[in-house]
């Protein structure tokens, strides 16, 4: 996976990460903005799934296939997830966990490279 692509979609995620915990400090509900954030990270997941697809059907690396696109699947479904359980909970909690698994998210994404790297 190229570098620029992890690092940006993982920065992303961290960064909304942040906007989400600043809600829950606030006590805000789910907003807009932090809807557009997620998808902003969604649709970066989404190409990195796509590029992952790709990649690990015409690579002959000596890497754990299933591993790496069960990690890519699994980062693609978590902030879905996220939105659905933050607009549910009506407390500050619901955003919580927005943060919570957004950083997750972006965590998962550099344990992602490092598999593609063949270091983990």
């Amino acid at each position: 996976m190229p570098d620029a692509l992890v690092y940006v979609t993982s920065a992303t995620a961290f960064v909304a990460s942040l906007f989400a915990a600043w809600h829950t400090v606030k006590s805000y509900r789910f907003s807009n903005p932090l809807f557009y954030a997620i998808a902003l990270v969604e649709v970066l997941l989404l190409v990195a799934l796509i590029w992952g697809i790709v990649a690990v059907a015409g690579t002959d690396r000596d890497i754990e296939k299933t591993l790496y696109l069960s990690y890519l699947v699994t980062t693609v479904l978590i902030p879905p997830a996220a939105v659905l359980w933050g607009v549910g909970d009506k407390t500050r909690w619901g955003t919580g966990v927005v943060g919570v698994a957004l950083f997750t998210v972006s965590v998962m994404l550099i344990r992602t490279h490092q598999i593609w790297e063949g270091r983990g």
